[in-house]
């Protein structure tokens, strides 16, 4: 997994509330089993028409916003279904950072395993941080995981709060998968020890 320690971008303005998991990749696109190929189909129903056709109005489709790294959102962003298709998409599109006032607990969770940092603000902070992304690709946030902050185009700077062991991880770029395998020499220590103990197993 791609570390996450400091990160200058474009944030998109998305001021819905309760955008959950069927808008970010609605289910026709969940039979995969890759992690890649689902950022074309972020969002879908808003991007585009029936026809397949990019609906102008829609902020990723925005010239200023197409190279988005920060999302600004609205309250109870993830919630719905527990998909991780969900994650999937949003970093496949080059999303790395999602910023809003809450967020449903599993998706939230599913962002942390997958390299993308949620940041949760209080609405007075989130409306700021909102107004800044509004400025188009010129206005550039910083993300500071090490410093927990986030500063605007302008130089104001905020704070937010992060689980520790979450931190780490982000910041190490480790997976479940990679943190099994920090203790891969306790594994195979583990593994030779009951071999030697129950040959027959």
């Amino acid at each position: 997994m791609e570390k996450f320690e400091k990160l200058t971008g474009i944030a998109a303005p998305m001021p819905l509330i309760n955008v959950d998991t069927d808008m970010i990749i609605p289910k026709q696109f969940l039979k995969t089993i890759k992690r890649s190929g689902l950022g074309k189909n972020l969002f879908d129903e808003m991007r585009f028409d029936d026809d397949g056709n990019e609906i102008p109005d829609f902020v990723l489709n925005k010239p200023q916003y197409r190279n988005s790294e920060i999302l600004i959102a609205g309250d109870n962003f993830g919630c719905g279904s527990s998909r991780e298709h969900a994650p999937w998409a949003i970093k496949d599109f080059g999303i790395r950072c999602v910023i809003a006032p809450g967020f449903a607990d599993i998706f939230f969770n599913n962002c942390f395993k997958n390299g993308i940092l949620p940041i949760v603000l209080p609405q007075d902070v989130v409306d700021v941080l909102m107004k800044d992304a509004e400025k188009g690709e010129n206005a550039r946030m910083t993300i500071d995981l090490e410093a927990q902050t986030v500063t605007t185009s302008d130089g104001e700077t905020f704070g937010f709060e992060v689980d520790s062991f979450k931190k780490h991880c982000l910041l190490e770029g480790l997976d479940d998968i990679g943190l099994t395998m920090e203790k891969a020499a306790s594994i195979d220590a583990f593994e030779a020890a009951a071999s030697a103990q129950r040959p027959w197993v």
